[in-house]
């Protein structure tokens, strides 16, 4: 049968419709995740084209998936996470939901005092449960679960649990084709998300099912009907493909990518928020209202007020993203920061490039330390005198066996001695 596309707005071939193959057996695919050893990536060589949606968004799950793998926030922290995000995601809720647990008295609490704050954007979400059963028999239980939320006026959202490792064709197809009739009958969309609980999935083009998100979301396009904008993509960090996956996600057809704060969920955790606010703003062009300086303020609150240990090298939020211990790197700084940073760090995320000094810090480390945190008003050279004997005296620290970093007090008591109190440090 040919019809028209109502995406392509092409004539295109829909001569045969997936129908759910119920199975005694589960697919493991074994010969794909044999489990004794590392998990295989077959390509199939088939193309799949490029289709990011005019309108993309980030949806996020700090406040379910990443408070599974965390001690459970108070109420208090609940309501600044949220308010967090509203400014994160600005004014055209470029973060356009997040989800709330509503299990416990205390989880209807933050919710309710979220709602009260009356913020527009990220829309509050609720999550209830998985089913264990075999697929005609879950595909009953779904659907009755839907028809319940529509006759309460709920827009649903469906989570393709493990995608990456199902019978896209033989059950996933035909199980959301039979998903988006009841909402075409009820009038009521239904949103679609497809989670890739283990990581498996793969960015890369002509990989084969069920390991291919291009594939994956293609398929879920243009086999089940499925609108760009009621398609979302879940991703875990496992084998470290948790942004490119989101970003594939995007590139091929599917509307939101859904993310956590500082990337916190189960195992290796879930997509990091942050990194999609910068992988938005590469695709389109524009932050589209979003406030990137928020990040740092989000990263802060999670080091101080909930006592989450972000690794140093963590990009964008941790402590040493922009931070150089090499003097060549520091010579640079010095020169031009554009040099050694990859942005400038201090406009968009409010966080100026700084050096730490140690062994290998040489002049250039020691002079750009010392004008970060004295703000002459006319910056040392690091030929100053100055400069010289703090590097002397630094030498000489490691030749005696130090091994660590000098700190700030260190530093900060050695000039006050070579200067005569002098220099006062700027207050940050």
């Amino acid at each position: 049968m040919l019809e028209i596309s109502e995406q392509t707005h092409l004539l295109e071939q829909k001569s045969y419709k997936y129908s759910l193959q119920d199975v005694a057996e589960p697919n493991l695919y074994r010969d794909v995740y044999p489990y004794t050893e590392i998990p295989k990536i077959p390509f199939n060589h088939r193309r799949v084209p490029i289709d990011m949606p005019k309108d993309i968004y980030i949806t996020d799950t700090s406040l379910r998936d990443g408070q599974q793998s965390v001690e459970p926030y108070s109420t208090e922290q609940i309501v600044e996470i949220y308010k967090f995000l509203n400014r994160l995601g600005g004014p055209n809720g470029i973060i356009r939901q997040t989800e709330f647990f509503v299990y416990s008295r205390k989880d209807r609490e933050a919710l309710e005092k979220c709602r009260a704050l009356g913020l527009e954007f990220p829309e509050i979400t609720t999550w209830i449960k998985k089913l264990k059963m075999k697929r005609s028999e879950a595909l009953r239980k779904y659907l009755d679960t839907i028809a319940m939320a529509f006759e309460a006026g709920v827009v649903p959202r469906c989570h393709l649990e493990d995608i990456t490792r199902a019978d896209f064709y033989g059950f996933v197809v035909p199980f959301v084709n039979e998903v988006s009739e009841m909402s075409r009958q009820a009038g009521i969309p239904v949103k679609i998300r497809a989670c890739d609980t283990m990581g498996y999935g793969v960015p890369y083009s002509e990989v084969a099912l069920p390991r291919s998100v291009p594939g994956i979301i293609y398929g879920l396009r243009h086999y089940a009907d499925v609108p760009a904008d009621m398609l979302e993509w879940h991703g875990h960090n496992d084998f470290y493909k948790a942004v490119p996956n989101a970003s594939a996600a995007w590139l091929y057809g599917a509307g939101a990518v859904n993310c956590s704060l500082l990337g916190i969920g189960e195992r290796t955790g879930n997509i990091p928020l942050e990194a999609m606010v910068f992988e938005y703003a590469s695709l389109k062009g524009t932050l589209n209202g979003m406030d990137p300086t928020v990040i740092t303020e989000i990263a802060d609150y999670f080091r101080r007020d909930i006592g989450y240990d972000i690794p140093p090298g963590t990009p964008f939020v941790g402590d040493a993203f922009n931070v150089t211990r090499a003097g060549i790197h520091a010579d640079g700084l010095l020169k031009d920061n554009e040099i050694y940073t990859i942005f400038d760090t201090k406009t968009i995320l409010g966080r100026a490039p700084s050096v730490l000094v140690g062994k290998s810090s040489g002049l250039a480390g020691i002079a750009y330390w010392v004008n970060q945190h004295y703000a002459p008003d006319t910056p040392y050279d690091k030929k100053d005198p100055l400069i010289v004997s703090l590097k002397e005296w630094v030498d000489g620290e490691y030749e005696d066996g130090r091994q660590t970093l000098l700190s700030t007090s260190e530093l900060e008591d050695k000039i006050e001695e070579l200067t005569g109190g002098k220099l006062a440090a700027k207050r940050r």
